[in-house]
């Protein structure tokens, strides 16, 4: 201990201070704080892996809408008027088969290169080699020749708003009047009310494809033009009550999919590049 009596000199003062400071003690590491995951845009759908989906109610496309006023109108007025009959129960449930036909679900549409999903909800009817049809032929069309068609038959309970199977230019549109023939049919292809489509993408491949009216069907709508750019699984157009889509693969594609299985609209890989997918298909 210094002696308090002693005169200090300033560096001995200084010492002294030193010697009388406290070494704080470390600050114990906090831990690093958690990643902050990636902002994921409000939907349903799982956009980031490990995102769990939340089912949605399919919203109603809006060209349904008058349908289903015209619908609910006749059940109103047959249960007002007529004092619910079992009449009004059929209109009731006509009225909810309306509103199921229109109906448009969101749908997660598969990306890559050399892809062709399908155009259609529905039943694989028919897979099978055909000439390019001439209205697919010409300005902005396919090249003459065989190609594979794949068919996929859409009945009253499918989804028929119709989507784009590749991401491209529309470069062909042909419209053609026809009969109402059962859809399921062979020769519906070449006798029914049809639209022709030709899209091309990125690389030069075009793709053609058809709309073709049922039995029931009685209006092709398309709501696209040439010239215009389409997203793979965008929505081009819908047919009303019934229908048929045939899709013409290009040269080197093949088959993703069997005769009777079912296809999902934007979702479902209908031909690929290169080799198939499968060896073959049963039924069980």
């Amino acid at each position: 201990m210094t002696d308090p009596d002693k005169k200090l000199t300033l560096e001995e003062l200084e010492a002294e201070l030193n010697a009388l400071k406290v070494t704080p003690a470390a600050e114990p590491e906090l831990p690093a704080p958690p990643p902050v995951p990636p902002e994921v845009p409000p939907g349903p759908l799982p956009l980031v892996p490990g995102e769990s989906a939340k089912y949605r109610l399919p919203d109603m496309h809006p060209e349904g809408r008058k349908f289903l006023g015209i619908a609910l109108a006749a059940v109103l007025f047959s249960g007002l008027v007529l004092e619910w009959t079992a009449l009004s129960f059929v209109l009731l449930g006509i009225a909810i088969w309306v509103a199921a036909f229109f109906r448009d679900p969101v749908r997660v549409t598969p990306v890559g290169d050399n892809l062709i999903v399908s155009p259609a909800d529905g039943l694989i009817s028919l897979i099978t080699n055909v000439d390019v049809p001439r209205q697919l032929l010409g300005d902005g069309g396919l090249s003459e020749g065989q190609v594979m068609r794949i068919s996929v038959f859409m009945n009253v309970f499918d989804v028929h708003v119709n989507r784009a199977p590749i991401a491209g230019r529309m470069t062909r549109i042909v419209y053609v009047p026809g009969k109402f023939l059962n859809a399921d049919l062979d020769k519906a292809s070449d006798e029914n009310e049809r639209q022709y489509f030709v899209m091309e993408d990125a690389s030069g491949v075009r793709v053609g494809f058809t709309q073709i009216a049922g039995l029931v069907a009685r209006r092709i709508m398309k709501w696209v033009d040439v010239g215009q750019m389409l997203k793979v699984g965008e929505r081009f157009g819908l047919i009303r009550f019934g229908s048929r889509v045939d899709v013409f693969l290009p040269a080197g594609y093949v088959p993703a999919v069997a005769v009777g299985q079912r296809a999902i609209a934007g979702e479902t890989v209908l031909a690929v590049k290169g080799t198939p997918l499968m060896q073959g298909a049963q039924a069980q």
